[in-house]
């Protein structure tokens, strides 16, 4: 997403500039030029944008925040004794992109961080009509919202398989960057299944060095032969701009969160109750895992899904559905994005054995460990497993989840955080840290994340 007021002057003036230097820069042609090719022998991707721009639109956003970030101003007390005026409401105005996959119903995908806070949404389609957008549903952990308009004559793009990308295949990437207006660039797939990125709860990112810069944001990620592999989402880089290395939503997961957002307005995710993690090297000799590749269960939730299925501590998922599973991550994004209620295949390797499990998802709306209206309220905790009581050098309670905007959310904590102290007093479970904090107005975590211990202060 970009800034339209916070670049206008920038980018008028980088125009002025760019034209006087190309007046002094032209110099006359001199010589004989050789004849032109034909045109039949030109390479050129033309003909496939011409029939799939017209799905690439852009996105104005109008939001409005107030003008006065000064607490004081609003402190009730403080304006009834100052005589102050109602805090106004400053408009902000910024820009994205989005691609129509639906042209009968008219159904838009962007990012969620594009028109996240937004109160009008509007639309520019190729064409230049301007239509007003409402907000079907948006989901924040994989940065995916959905868009609908009231429009005939709509083009939309063929949605393909991101999973039969490879790395080294070329792609295109098209979106509205800096506000200019629709932009085409193209590159190759650098990698395929980017996560840790902290940039969404969900990562399963498609790595490009297509270049992706601020307001390309919800544009489209396209093949050579024109069909929709990935919704562009975010950019690496220091500066802000392009640097060749940009990442995009597979449509695998899009397609999956889509679904969810026409049928429910939110993606209602499923859980199965375990805690997992990567097979380290260190792990996988300990375990005698050998090259085995996969998710570890580090713990199972007595009475979960999981345990009523029947898995166990020290199982290694290895595929779900008949799908090879890479990792924990991986692991979490497709049970995550099953619907809650779907039956799953798991396959598992306990000890020399290989078998099926087949469970059902439940719902991943759980109780927060009976932490409710405490300093970690919405944060859903479990006692650390062996392994990870190992590696971290001391017990604790691992933080599994932090629901969105909730205290817990707000004070800083992250999912995979390991509480190992409050207030100085050593906690290795659930319990103990329940009792701990239960009344606290304020409390120093010492926490673990990352390999890195630090106090962190919640009140």
């Amino acid at each position: 997403m970009f800034d339209l007021s916070a670049r206008l002057h920038t980018i008028a003036a980088s125009v002025a500039i760019a034209a006087g230097a190309a007046l002094f820069a032209v110099t006359p042609c001199v010589a004989q030029t050789a004849g032109a090719a034909p045109s039949a022998t030109l390479p050129t991707l033309a003909p496939m944008l011409e029939r799939i721009t017209p799905a690439v639109v852009n996105i104005a956003v109008l939001s409005r925040s107030p003008s006065e970030n000064n607490p004081l101003f609003s402190d009730p007390y403080f304006r009834r004794y100052f005589n102050l005026p109602e805090q106004q409401q400053r408009a902000r105005m910024s820009a994205g992109s989005g691609v129509i996959v639906d042209a009968s119903k008219g159904y838009v995908l962007t990012n969620y961080h594009v028109v996240d806070g937004g109160t009008d949404i509007s639309v520019t389609l190729k064409d230049g009509r301007q239509l007003a957008a409402k907000l079907v549903g948006s989901d924040k952990g994989t940065d995916l919202a959905l868009l609908q308009v009231d429009a005939r004559n709509l083009t939309a793009i063929e949605i393909g398989d991101s999973d039969a990308l490879k790395v080294g295949d070329y792609v295109v990437a098209i979106g509205n960057p800096f506000g200019l207006g629709q932009t085409v660039t193209s590159g190759i797939v650098s990698a395929l299944g980017r996560s840790g990125l902290n940039i969404e709860g969900y990562e399963d990112f498609i790595q490009t060095d297509a270049s992706i810069n601020p307001g390309n944001s919800g544009g489209a990620l396209v093949t050579l032969d024109g069909k929709l592999v990935g919704i562009n989402t975010a950019i690496l880089s220091p500066a802000g701009a392009n640097v060749g290395i940009g990442f995009a939503v597979p449509t695998t997961m899009v397609v999956s969160v889509m679904k969810q957002l026409i049928a429910h307005g939110e993606v209602q995710r499923g859980r199965l109750g375990v805690g997992i993690q990567d097979i380290t090297p260190d792990l996988a000799d300990a375990l005698g895992l050998g090259d085995l590749r996969g998710a570890l269960v580090a713990n199972v939730e007595p009475g979960s899904a999981a345990d009523r299925a029947g898995l166990k501590t020290g199982d290694v998922v290895t595929a779900v559905d008949g799908n090879a599973v890479r990792g924990a991550t991986d692991l979490r994004n497709r049970i995550g994005l099953t619907p809650v209620g779907s039956e799953i295949r798991l396959t598992v390797k306990r000890g020399s054995e290989q078998r099926e499990i087949e469970v059902t998802t439940t719902s991943e709306s759980r109780t927060s460990s009976g932490l409710s209206g405490t300093l970690l309220d919405g944060a859903i905790l479990r006692d650390a497993s062996a392994p990870e009581v190992g590696a971290a050098g001391a017990s604790g309670v691992v933080i599994e989840s932090v629901a969105a905007d909730s205290r817990a959310d707000r004070a800083g904590l992250r999912a995979g955080d390991v509480i190992v102290a409050v207030n100085r007093t050593p906690v290795s479970s659930v319990t103990e840290l329940r009792r701990t904090i239960s009344k606290a107005a304020v409390a120093a975590l010492e926490l673990l994340r990352d390999g890195a211990r630090f106090l962190l202060v919640i009140r």
